[in-house]
């Protein structure tokens, strides 16, 4: 009998580290996990810790190479060089592809960097002061009588953020210290002192919500930015000191299409593949990091954003185009083509005409078929036998259709030629929508290099999935 897989008691019933795994605490960043990869993160970052289950099960040594093709803020790049092991990261979004270039950087000076932000902070502060600004919340003079022009962002890049995402006086805060920042360029310590930024805007100074789409919520009037900011860069000196003895392990990030690897990276380089690519649904991941990407300079205007998001799979309506043909690459798959049809066909049923709901069975073809891409191309930069493992999840954001995606990936990849290993469930959650299980699970590969022909379909991994969805 073949022995079960991890996570899973025999038959493919759900054991006991099955049930650990089906909730929420499975993907929070653990207290010891927070050197460095608390420096900034999205909300629902996959977690340092399984990135190094997987090369532990993996047996990488310090003489592999890990490739991340949708690296985000850099949590499996962090993890490798924790570990002595090389990465690369690959990443379309500006901000995030600035984010993991920075939390990789573990070289400069971590006293340095302390002493040159205490001087910033100093600067700022003074001219908080003569501009009648408290740090600490609030004017230093009244209201009523003092005259004070706001700082505010240009009109075209202000127009980019989400309606009251941050108010008036945390916006001067915030740009008076990016004025401080920019006006010594050449400083080593300035990309540091940007990220830190970049979180305090987020989590200190706006009024966002993460739960799981980015939104707005209550307007706050006043928020403190730099003092937060500097305790921010505090930690970061903290943790510099804990990691600074693995700064020479080689790492770095890449911002590029994951779909174009073949033409951005030398053949057979790599010896595992650790990554979480886009879910198919309505989650627009530009904005995600919108407020700090206008501040910080990376999108500046619609245009920025639009040639942005012609650089991402298409995993929502919101950044199809027109020319748009990945789709064509899945257009022999039965069960995707099966699937975009059930989707229309609801639409119809349900009498749904808006723009973006037309668009629902498309974006599922061009997804997966800029996934198809994305793993065609892999196939040259990765070694033979090298081992694959993608964190993907259920979805059923299209009129409550049901997106087996992990399923979906793991037959596309089939039919490249890798070899299909398992579908390792990650974490489970419950959708309200459709009262079922969605299924967050690693999808797990392996290269043998040269042509394979398609030995079966992965179904039969789903079987026990299918009842547990059930339950």
């Amino acid at each position: 009998m073949k022995a079960p897989a991890p996570g899973r008691g025999r038959g493919g019933e759900p054991c006991e580290a099955d049930t650990r795994r089906s909730n929420g605490d499975a993907n929070k960043l653990r207290p010891e996990d927070r050197v460095v990869h608390d420096w900034y993160r999205f909300v629902l970052s996959f977690p340092p810790h399984l990135v190094r289950e997987y090369v532990e099960r993996f047996g990488l040594s310090k003489d592999s190479a890990v490739l991340d093709p949708f690296c985000g803020t850099g949590t499996t790049l962090v993890e490798c060089k924790k570990l002595g092991l090389a990465s690369t990261g690959v990443e379309a979004t500006p901000m995030a592809h600035f984010a993991s270039t920075i939390k990789i950087d573990w070289a400069i000076d971590p006293d340095e960097l302390v002493h040159h932000a205490e001087d910033m902070a100093s600067t700022a502060s003074d001219q908080l002061e003569l501009d009648g600004v408290s740090d600490v919340g609030g004017p230093l003079f009244d209201r009523r009588t003092r005259l004070l022009r706001l700082m505010t962002l240009p009109a075209p890049a202000h127009d980019l953020l989400l309606t009251n995402s941050i108010s008036p006086l945390p916006t001067h805060k915030a740009l008076v210290l990016l004025g401080c920042l920019n006006r010594r360029p050449e400083s080593a310590y300035r990309s540091h002192e940007l990220l830190a930024l970049a979180r305090v805007l987020v989590f200190a100074a706006s009024n966002l919500r993460f739960g799981p789409e980015v939104g707005v919520g209550k307007p706050k009037d006043d928020a403190p930015v730099i003092q937060p900011w500097l305790d921010g860069v505090k930690l970061m000196a903290d943790d510099l000191r804990v990691v600074r003895a693995k700064s020479a392990v080689p790492a770095q990030t890449l911002q590029a299409d994951a779909r174009e690897l073949s033409d951005l990276l030398e053949p057979a380089q790599f010896d595992a593949v650790i990554t979480s690519p886009p879910y198919p649904n309505e989650k627009d991941y530009t904005r995600t990091t919108r407020l700090e990407s206008v501040f910080l300079g990376f999108l500046r205007d619609k245009s920025d954003l639009r040639t942005l998001k012609q650089t991402l799979v298409r995993s929502n309506t919101r950044n199809v185009f027109k020319a748009d043909t990945d789709d064509e690459e899945v257009a022999e798959h039965k069960e995707i083509q099966r699937l975009a049809d059930q989707i229309e066909s609801r639409r119809v049923a349900l009498g749904k005409t808006s723009g973006f709901e037309r668009l629902y069975s498309r974006v599922a073809k061009l997804y997966f078929g800029g996934m198809r891409r994305h793993l065609e191309g892999l196939r040259h930069v990765v070694r033979p036998g090298a081992q694959l493992a993608y964190v993907v999840g259920d979805q059923a954001s299209y009129l409550r259709v049901m997106i087996r995606t992990g399923q979906l990936i793991a037959d596309i990849a089939d039919s490249l030629g890798y070899e299909v290993l398992d579908l390792d469930l990650f974490r489970s959650r419950f959708a309200t929508a459709t009262g079922e299980m969605l299924r967050e699970e690693v999808v797990l590969l392996r290269w043998p290099g040269g042509k394979r022909r398609s030995a079966r379909s992965v179904a039969p991994l789903r079987s026990a999935a299918s009842k547990e969805s059930r339950r």
